[in-house]
């Protein structure tokens, strides 16, 4: 349904659901089926509405058998129910059940309400007509042609109807009752064909001309297939280059450029050959150069210097490698003895758990410090046979390193070393058993003791919040207040302002009541008295001057600066026409200048603004009776010369 708001909405009719599904039932007669097997009626909604609820097929039963209790029938169907609850339905197809296939859904009809708009009110077609046919959609349609639009409808009810479905970038309005209408999207197009078929009123009035069918259909536009074009090329464009991104990445680097042989590059590379940080790149340089037959008579003194210059690098390169071992047998050296003073420390502790697991000590623990003692033990020496089994390793590197051709080792030496290592390994193994528990129970006690810290923690973060809430709700309260404060203040200005708007205007129609009156005084006396056309003019021009006095008092008790820079470009604009016009111009003939200008500035506006600088502009009255009018002139230059 598309409301005022232009938002759309499909709504279902759930009464028109029973008749679907027995339309649909009623289009199985075709099948071959024997109907005497069937218990319940085929057209029955209330039949089709159970099977389908509650088995998710078309209800088939065994002769004088139901094949679904009434008692669990759920009245009203609901098509989304099997998705909700998770029944998977059973496949009719399946070989041996011979089920009749469900008949395929029916699409609802969508209902289309009323749309009611400030100056028309569009009716919905008849929902048992056929829909409104459309062409084909050309590619990129951002236009519409709307027919059967009210003789009467303008440009302004148009786009008040069709401002519901989108921007509007144009509307191009014919005299024979059509129009077309471009849309800044495309998806707009789909909403304004959504109005195809409403009958449209404007008003209240019952008249021909002010109604219509309107029919909307999608329009050709050269625009439309220019900028769907432009689109197009744009996304090849954007394809291309992706593609050519892409088959830069895969493609393999290039090997870097190598400038070609001269006397001056020569220089600059034996130069690079004897910096250490750019040799690797030179002497791929000179490998090229020399493959490339750039050797001669007069080049061979230059290359012979830099293949020289390359030679003396070899020195380096093994005085860096030397440097390199020196520094690995160092670091050996420091592991080694950092590991044997690792090695004591597990002595040490093996001993103190060899004393404590004596007679004297051990009667005076209990059965869980001993069970402790035990696994530490156990643990500590497991740990000291794998240390002292990588040094035992390290030595021997050593001594194989040292002698690498004597093999002068019994066989008994062999034996009693593997057996040693053998014994070493299961002690370091046990030792590190009971130290791996006893970390254990270590970090036990460590996550109670953060449990502990974390709940403590959780509370004070709790009070914490609290306050700071409630400081956040203190200090909103506070700029409430505030802004009470300051709203009480300017209302009361703006009652101020408007008691002495109400004063200005009763003093205003006192003065123009003492107008008529002294205008038909005047006019009694020219009657009776016979003076000229001039002094009644004169009369009327010092009554005037004297009104324009008390006005300007009142002006200048009011007028305020200037608010904007717009107004002061208003003022230096009028001030220039008043000035054309010495003998003034009267507030339409102003207006209408000043529109051609700015569309939107009214006469009202220009007045007010006029009003405001009673020193710049005067307002006088000429003629009399039905010839009286008001002109405004250009005060400003009188102002200068009398200052």
């Amino acid at each position: 349904v598309v409301d005022a708001g232009g938002i759309e909405s499909i709504t279902q009719c759930p009464q028109e659901l029973p008749q679907m599904m027995a339309a649909a039932a009623d289009g199985l007669g075709s099948i071959a089926i024997d109907t005497t097997q069937l218990n319940m009626s085929v057209t029955d909604p209330t039949a089709w509405a159970t099977a389908m609820n509650n088995l998710g097929m078309v209800p088939v039963g065994l002769p004088g058998q139901q094949l679904v209790s009434d008692s669990i029938c759920v009245p009203g169907f609901d098509p989304s129910l099997n998705m909700m609850t998770g029944i998977t339905p059973i496949n009719p197809m399946i070989p041996g059940l011979g089920l009749v296939p469900p008949p395929p859904p029916t699409e609802v009809a969508v209902v289309k309400e009323i749309i009611h708009c400030k100056s028309c009110t569009l009716f919905p077609q008849n929902p048992n007509l056929p829909p409104p046919s459309t062409r084909e959609r050309p590619p990129g349609c951002k236009t519409v042609f709307v027919g059967g639009l009210p003789e009467n409808a303008t440009e302004e009810i148009i786009q008040e109807v069709f401002e519901q479905c989108g921007d509007i970038t144009a509307i191009r309005k014919s005299k024979k009752n059509f129009c077309h209408i471009r849309f800044a999207e495309e998806f707009m197009v789909d909403k304004a064909i959504y109005l195809s078929g409403y009958r449209m009123r404007l008003g209240s009035s019952t008249d021909k001309k002010d109604s219509g069918r309107l029919h909307v259909d999608f329009a050709q536009a050269r625009d439309d297939f220019y900028e769907w074009e432009c689109k197009q090329r744009m996304r090849a464009r954007e394809e291309r280059h992706r593609r050519k991104l892409e088959e830069d990445r895969l493609r393999p680097p290039s090997p870097p450029a190598i400038m070609h042989y001269s006397e001056h590059e020569a220089a600059l590379l034996a130069e690079k050959l004897k910096d250490d940080s750019k040799f690797s790149e030179a002497i791929t340089v000179l490998l090229s150069w020399i493959e490339r037959g750039e050797v001669n008579r007069r080049s061979a003194n230059q290359f012979y210097s830099m293949v020289q210059s390359a030679n003396s690098h070899v020195r380096r390169l093994m005085n860096e490698k030397a440097t390199h071992e020196q520094e690995m047998e160092e670091a050996k050296e420091n592991f080694k003895n950092a590991l044997t003073g690792i090695l004591t420390q597990f002595e040490q502790i093996v001993a103190v758990f060899n004393a404590s697991t004596r007679q004297k000590a051990w009667d005076h623990f209990s059965k869980a410090q001993r069970k402790n003692i035990d696994i530490w033990r156990k643990h500590s020496e497991e740990l000291r046979n794998a240390q002292s089994e990588q040094l035992m390793g390290i030595r021997r590197e050593e001594e194989m390193e040292m002698s690498d051709d004597e093999n002068c080792d019994s066989p008994t030496k062999k034996m009693r070393v593997d057996e040693s290592a053998l014994a070493a390994q299961a002690y370091a193994l046990k030792e590190e058993n009971d130290s791996l528990r006893w970390q254990l129970d270590a970090y036990r006690n460590e996550v109670e003791l953060l449990k502990q810290e974390k709940e403590q923690l959780f509370r004070t973060e709790e009070n914490l919040t609290k306050d700071q809430q409630l400081q956040f709700l203190q200090q909103t309260m506070q700029g409430m207040q505030q802004q009470l404060l300051t709203i009480q203040e300017e209302l009361n200005n703006k009652k101020s302002e408007l008691e002495q708007a109400k004063e200005e205007q009763s003093h205003t129609q006192a003065l123009l009541k003492v107008l008529q009156e002294q205008l038909k005084g005047t006019k009694e006396l020219v009657e009776t008295n016979g003076h000229s056309h001039e002094d009644a003019n004169e009369i009327n021009v010092l009554t005037v001057a004297l009104v324009n006095q008390d006005r300007e008092n009142n002006i200048e008790k009011r007028s305020q600066g200037l608010k904007s820079e717009k107004e002061a470009l208003l003022i230096g604009i009028i001030s220039t026409f008043l000035h054309v016009h010495p003998f003034g111009a009267n507030i339409e003939y102003l207006w209408s200048y000043m529109q051609q200008l700015d569309s939107k500035i009214s006469a009202n506006e220009i007045e007010m603004l006029l009003m405001r600088l009673p020193r710049m502009f005067k307002q006088e009255f000429t003629g009399v009776g039905a010839t009286l009018e008001k002109r405004w002139k250009l005060c400003a230059f009188e102002g200068i010369k009398t200052t």
